[in-house]
């Protein structure tokens, strides 16, 4: 019983030793090289139980392949205007090929030094055709922050693949910040910025004043002229009809009206302070002698 005991233990034993070295696993969100003697063997990606010979004939190397934040920490970048300003960025990175990871760059360390190194070239080189309202204005339209991002994480992402393995998921600008130096200039230009739309307000309120009083001026001129236009037919309609009146009248009564007529001018051309001499049958004068 004794040797059936000391032959299960010795059993489970050796199953425990080859297990220990001639397996190993790889985790989800992991991966594994197998080197053997400095030499690549196997890349494992997927989860699971793989197989190896025991150390030192090959030894396991393991990667988290998962998305991981680096802060790229802050950064002096001179834009295309000769302004220096203070970028902080941050990149989403994970290892996409595991074995140019492993020979290109070796362990996390490395990588964020030479990430670290890769966004500050690329920074430089982006903000190098871009002047200093592309990031910071008054005037809304001339800022570009996402385009720039965009331009930095799309180099990043193809430089960092192809020399690294690394694939960038994104780069974000994460704050910005001026050098003393460049204050004074900023705030200028800012100033600038808002005179330059007062004035462009002022100019688009004064044409706008112009077009109003130009159109109000000629409603004005074209009612005036209907209006004159009308009072002028309201006059020759009236005229006409006065003389109507005056013909009808004179048909009906001809002396009577003319009696009428030099009654009415005498009347209009007198008061009583007025001396006039003239003979009595002088018109309109001689109704007076007819009078009498």
């Amino acid at each position: 019983m004794k040797k059936i005991y000391k032959w299960l233990f010795a059993s489970l034993l050796a199953v425990i030793v080859v297990g220990f070295g001639f397996l190993f696993t790889v985790r989800e969100g992991s991966c594994a090289i197998v080197s053997r003697f400095g030499e690549i063997r196997a890349v494992y990606t997927n989860a699971g139980l793989h197989v190896k010979l025991p150390y030192p004939f090959e030894k396991i190397i393991t990667y988290d392949t998962r998305s991981q934040y680096m802060d790229s920490g802050y950064t002096e970048t001179l834009t295309n205007d000769k302004k220096n300003i203070i970028m902080q960025t941050y990149l989403i990175w994970n290892i996409e090929d595991p074995q140019k990871y492993y020979t290109s760059v070796g362990d996390n360390q490395k990588a964020g030094k030479y990430l670290n190194d890769l966004v500050a070239n690329v920074k430089n080189g982006v903000m190098g055709n871009y002047q200093l309202s592309a990031l910071v204005s008054t005037d809304l339209e001339s800022i570009q922050i996402d385009t720039i991002s965009d331009q930095i994480s799309t180099q990043i992402a193809q430089k960092a693949l192809g020399d690294y393995g690394i694939h960038v998921e994104s780069v974000k600008i994460k704050r910005l910040a001026l050098p003393n130096a460049n204050v004074k200039s900023v705030f200028e230009q800012m100033i600038a910025d808002r005179q330059k739309q007062v004035t462009q307000l002022l100019s688009e309120g004064d044409r706008d004043a112009a077009i109003i009083m130009s159109e109000a001026n000629a409603r004005a001129a074209e009612i005036i002229a209907e209006g004159k236009l009308k009072a002028a037919e309201i006059d020759a309609e009236t005229e006409k009809k006065v003389a109507g009146i005056y013909g009808d009248a004179y048909d009906a009564n001809s002396e009577l009206f003319i009696f009428l007529k030099n009654l009415i001018a005498l009347e209009n051309s007198v008061n009583a302070d007025t001396v006039i001499i003239m003979k009595s049958e002088d018109s309109p004068f001689s109704v007076v002698s007819d009078l009498q």
